[in-house]
């Protein structure tokens, strides 16, 4: 083989070894598998169209194992939760988080009780849940764990196994809503996104199950990438990523999330969401 051939060689396998890379993605999984199928595989086909390589979306079964997996370089971009979001970033030096929905800076969680408790709304935090079993969602949700066990904690000053007759933890807001509705448990916490998806689409009866207390807004949901993409994709990559997420303007996508669009995020808009998780030990100080 003469110079110019393997010249000629080493461009083309270099090349198509740059194309054959896949940049891979993951979530929470916060709803159930069905859905988290459709909105992810459906912004797997954008960003890959987009971003000019292929992007796989590969499902996690747990808000831990999608830490593990961002971690790991399983996964470079993870759509997280404000606490799974701060975990994973903390574990990977230099990563970001780059783009959030555009009411995430303000999110909520909403107590909603079954009617056998006889709890209605409340326009102040509803001390009568106490005594109650209690349903969390999964162990590391912002919305359905962190927060909601703040402003617990920040009433009664106990923890909530001092507080209530039975804590459980269901896993995800779906579950939570159905435990409820069931009778299984008395009160939840539930992300207000996912309460009114599930209420839209008929798996919520008014009649045995309401929301009885909003809680103040906090930050939440987050884009976030490994800071060493670019090393692995090519300079700029992961500018390109976050302007492919900001500039996202398909509703059929976006009502999956469901959000109106995605603005930018920084890793300094959650310093709420780490101090939080330190008070309450969920990460160490």
């Amino acid at each position: 083989m003469n110079k110019i051939n393997a010249l000629i060689f080493t461009i083309l396998f270099f090349g198509c070894q740059s194309q054959n890379k896949i940049f891979t993605f993951t979530a929470i999984p916060d709803q159930d598998t069905a859905r988290l199928e459709e909105r992810f595989g459906k912004i797997a086909k954008y960003l890959t169209d987009e971003l000019g390589i292929e992007v796989k979306y590969i499902p996690v079964k747990s808000y831990s194992a999608s830490v593990e997996a961002f971690k790991n370089n399983q996964v470079q971009l993870a759509w997280f939760g404000g606490l799974s979001g701060v975990k994973a970033r903390l574990s990977v030096p230099g990563s970001q988080a780059i783009a959030q929905g555009k009411n995430d800076p303000n999110f909520k969680t909403y107590f909603i009780a079954h009617k056998s408790t006889s709890l209605s709304w409340s326009n102040s935090f509803p001390k009568e849940i106490k005594n109650n079993t209690f349903t969390f969602g999964s162990k590391g949700s912002t919305s359905g764990r962190l927060m909601p066990e703040h402003f617990i904690r920040e009433e009664y000053g106990k923890s909530p196994t001092d507080i209530f007759r039975r804590v459980g933890y269901s896993g995800d807001h779906s579950k939570t809503i159905q435990l409820v509705q069931s009778g299984a448990f008395e009160v939840g916490a539930v992300n207000y996104k996912v309460w009114k998806k599930e209420l839209s689409a008929g798996k919520v009866n008014l009649d045995i199950i309401s929301v009885i207390w909003e809680t103040p807004g906090y930050p939440d949901y987050n884009w976030s990438i490994r800071g060493d993409v670019d090393s692995k994709f090519g300079d700029g990559f992961l500018k390109k990523v976050q302007k492919a997420l900001l500039n996202l303007t398909d509703k059929d996508i976006l009502n999956q999330f469901p959000r109106e669009s995605f603005i930018e995020a920084t890793n300094d808009m959650f310093n709420p969401v780490l101090e939080t998780a330190q008070k309450v030990g969920i990460i160490p100080k």
